[in-house]
């Protein structure tokens, strides 16, 4: 009886990835974590396609390209499980209803305990086999032909597995100890309210650390003695280090990152375990004896209006939205984050630090502006499709007197005043202080009606309001569109910003460019308008094409 209550309670744990509750009636949440477990997988293939190069005439891989792949398996593998770790940040202790629910059952706390914890390893774990599905098969045998022997390969693909899981379990236990930690120190509701920052912050220090990092591959590197208090701070060294001693190729230059590795992995190990286990008995009285965040009661409540009644209705509930969930908060983190680092990364490059010295705006200075216009944008079209609470849909379904196209409108509205408005901003204020206002002006313009023709893009297949309809698992592939934009598209923007660079010193060919944009914008309304004025109510329940009907008498 307790393995099968472990069974059935690891499977309900690892399948909350997403709420139950805001799932639609066809909802899987199987296929949304197919999904994602694909994503990793086509990284982790295309990673593996130089294998066959390096093994013809199984000659040995130089020892600074050997460092440099073993570094960037071990470091992506590590961010990818902090990543995960963090944003199911929730799972690691039961919330309420799970108090409630499990609480008069003949349940023991530590198969509760066992189950929670195993189902909030699975998450990274999968994560961790997906991306190195295809790179553990294949460079492992481009790293044993350099480490010699007829017999290396039994012994370096154990070495690189065994290293990929401990590296991606320290950044877990890490977090781990860290939020086992905030929950002893903290009064439960000032660990509820700082939660949300503690995730916000791993967010920003896993990726930073990973796109900003210094890159030390080669033996000289590791050995300077300059640079061994730089790579004191950077965990993927030290298992760097771990791996070439288990494989025998060990370095003197890495020698000390393999102890440093080791005594982070048993600190971080013995430090989780400590804190989760102090903190998961002391806290399951308090879920059921104390609410969760109370809220705060302000004297003054303003709030400001923003055009019609139903686009200032809209448009203020997108925004509470953002600010008060915390599941849509970091989520849109998530992919601002990865933008923006990606972004600084970018400006830090020696071609953006000379563009930076001249008086004129320049390539790299315009394409930082629009790619912080299709990431906001298609970060709000991605925690749109979210629901904050499902059941409170009827609200609206009940006071909609006004055509479909009326919220439509809305919808385009507040997604303008939330996301194109913003960077527009962000973007006038920080060019104006040093170029001139003129071609800063035909930049901001053109920027502007990029951002409207975004957003109708977005639009053309989102026919409910935000945060109201339910979510369907699988269905949209908005997180594929979001990363070709990441690596294929941001070389586009980038030969579209030379091109508005040299536009951009002709004040004829500035306005041209600028009215282009705006009749791409027109037209794309236009047709949206016309497609959307055949709808005669707003989709609250996402649901698969009806191709076969059935009766769901199961």
């Amino acid at each position: 009886m307790k393995n099968l209550q472990f069974r059935v309670l690891y499977r309900v744990f690892m399948l909350r990835v997403v709420d139950f509750e805001l799932l639609s009636a066809d909802g899987d949440p199987t296929k949304l974590i197919g999904q994602f477990a694909s994503i990793f997988t086509t990284i982790s293939f295309f990673c593996t396609v130089p294998v066959p190069f390096f093994l013809v005439g199984r000659r040995p891989i130089p020892v600074e390209l050997a460092f440099s792949r073993e570094h960037f398996f071990i470091e992506t593998t590590m961010t990818i499980a902090g990543l995960i770790a963090a944003l199911i940040w929730d799972s690691a202790f039961p919330d309420r209803r799970d108090v409630l629910v499990l609480g008069p059952l003949p349940l023991r706390s530590s198969t509760l305990f066992i189950s929670k914890i195993a189902a909030f390893f699975a998450a990274p774990a999968l994560a961790m086999i997906s991306f190195n599905l295809f790179i553990g098969a294949g460079w492992p045998l481009v790293f044993a032909v350099g480490a010699g022997g007829d017999f290396s390969l039994l012994r370096t693909l154990p070495a690189y597995w065994f290293t990929i899981f401990a590296a991606g379990a320290f950044f877990v236990f890490t977090l781990l100890a860290i939020q086992g930690l905030a929950v002893n120190l903290l009064p439960r509701q000032l660990f509820l309210r700082l939660s949300a920052v503690l995730q916000a912050l791993a967010f920003c220090v896993l990726l930073t650390v990973y796109f900003l990092g210094p890159s030390l591959n080669s033996p000289a590197a590791l050995s300077a003695p300059q640079n061994q208090r730089v790579l004191q701070w950077l965990p993927a060294y030290w298992f760097l280090g771990l791996f070439n001693q288990l494989n025998g190729t060990m370095h003197p230059g890495l020698a000390p990152l393999a102890h440093r590795a080791w005594i982070a992995l048993g600190a971080s190990a013995s430090g989780a375990i400590a804190a989760v286990l102090l903190a998961y008995f002391r806290t399951l009285p308090k879920i059921v004896q104390q609410p969760d965040i109370l809220p705060i009661t302000r004297k003054l409540a303003w709030s400001p209006r923003l055009g019609g009644s139903l686009q200032t209705a809209i448009t203020l509930f997108t925004l509470r939205t953002l600010l008060r969930s915390r599941q849509h908060r970091m989520i849109l983190s998530f992919y601002l984050g990865i933008g923006l680092t990606i972004i600084v990364a970018y400006l830090r490059s020696p071609l953006s630090g000379r563009a930076l010295q001249m008086p004129e705006l320049t390539a790299p200075i315009l394409v930082t502006g629009i790619l912080m216009m299709v990431l906001a944008v298609i970060a709000i079209r991605v925690v749109a499709a979210f629901p904050i609470t499902l059941p409170a849909n009827w609200i609206i379904r009940v006071t909609q007197l006004q055509p479909a196209r009326n919220y439509q409108r809305a919808v385009r509205f507040s997604w303008l005043v939330l996301g194109v408005m913003p960077v527009v901003l962000i973007t006038a204020v920080s060019l104006l202080v040093h170029y001139p206002w003129q071609p800063v002006l035909g930049h901001l313009f053109a920027l502007l009606f990029f951002g409207i023709l975004l957003v109708e893009v977005c639009l053309f297949t989102f026919q409910k309001i935000s945060f109201t309809c339910s979510y369907l698992p699988g269905k949209a592939n908005i997180h594929f569109v979001f990363w070709a934009c990441i690596l294929i598209v941001a070389q586009l923007l980038y030969k579209a910003a030379k091109f508005e660079s040299r536009t951009l010193h002709y004040f004829l060919n500035s306005v041209l460019m600028v009215l282009a944009i705006a009749i791409a914008g027109v037209a794309l309304r236009w047709y949206a308008e016309a497609r959307k004025s055949r709808a005669q109510e707003l989709v609250f329940e996402e649901e698969y094409p009806a191709e076969i009907i059935s009766l769901k008498l199961t």
